[in-house]
């Protein structure tokens, strides 16, 4: 399912100093998965296209999305300024989302706004899974979400702060955790590394690909990205994130 609608703000929460968390209640949220996302768009004939958002948590039985995203422009600073009760228009649930979850030993990795979409497959899992996230500093924002659902928390953070200092294979790596699979949305650095260690211990990989996107829907070509495959009907090793992905296996895609 996937349309227009106008959504009702329910809360807007600031958690960091550029990092917000929306709700929106719509009916999005009756088809959604975890690792989808929606286009939002803003109230204003200056600014046409909507900001695809990562869906962080999904509420079926109150029909509410959670989005939480940094602000990087006018549209999602935008967003900030608006109110419970204010209503919005979205599109979605859009893309393919983390489907395949028939593991014993899942470990979820997030990093920066590639953590919130790891919170709704965390939920979805009911924690039993191990979770590893990386921040820039000790604004370790949803970290407390995640330790609700009761899923172990790694720590990894650029400053040292909290947690292991480095990498989230560094904080993998210190900590020892194990695992059957790796559930992945970040920075394309973080993936490929992601990619690397999961092929040297020999366990399946999804990653969630980030991509700047235009239409949302597969049209206009604008997050294409490289594929180990030709595309059978095009004959190019290309594929489009928003349609195809944004998760895909990771030996599928070049990182």
């Amino acid at each position: 399912m996937k349309r227009k609608e106008i959504g009702k703000i329910k809360a807007v929460q600031q958690l960091t100093a550029d990092i917000y968390r929306m709700d929106v209640e719509c009916e999005a949220a009756q088809a959604a998965v975890p690792g989808q996302f929606c286009n939002l768009y803003m109230a204003s004939e200056a600014h046409v296209l909507p900001r695809p958002i990562s869906i962080c948590q999904i509420d079926k039985e109150s029909g509410t999305l959670t989005f939480v995203y940094r602000t990087v422009g006018q549209g999602t600073k935008w967003f900030t300024t608006l109110q419970a009760g204010d209503t919005i228009e979205l599109m979605g649930p859009l893309g393919n989302g983390f489907t395949e979850l028939g593991y014993n030993n899942p470990m979820l990795v997030g990093g920066g706004v590639g953590v919130p979409p790891m919170l709704g497959l965390a939920q979805a899992l009911d924690g039993k899974c191990t979770v590893v996230l990386g921040y820039r500093d000790a604004q370790t924002f949803l970290k407390a979400e995640f330790e609700k659902t009761g899923a172990t928390v790694v720590i990894a953070t650029d400053d040292g702060s909290v947690g292991t200092h480095g990498t989230v294979v560094d904080a993998i790596k210190a900590n020892g955790v194990e695992a059957d699979v790796i559930y992945s949305c970040g920075p394309k650095p973080m993936l490929r590394a992601l990619k690397g260690y999961a092929e040297e211990k020999k366990i399946a990989c999804y990653v969630s690909m980030e991509e700047r996107m235009a239409c949302g829907v597969g049209a206009c070509l604008g997050c294409v990205c490289e594929t180990t495959e030709k595309d059978h009907h095009s004959k190019v090793n290309n594929t489009r994130v928003c349609k195809d992905g944004p998760v895909f296996r990771a030996e599928e895609v070049v990182l």
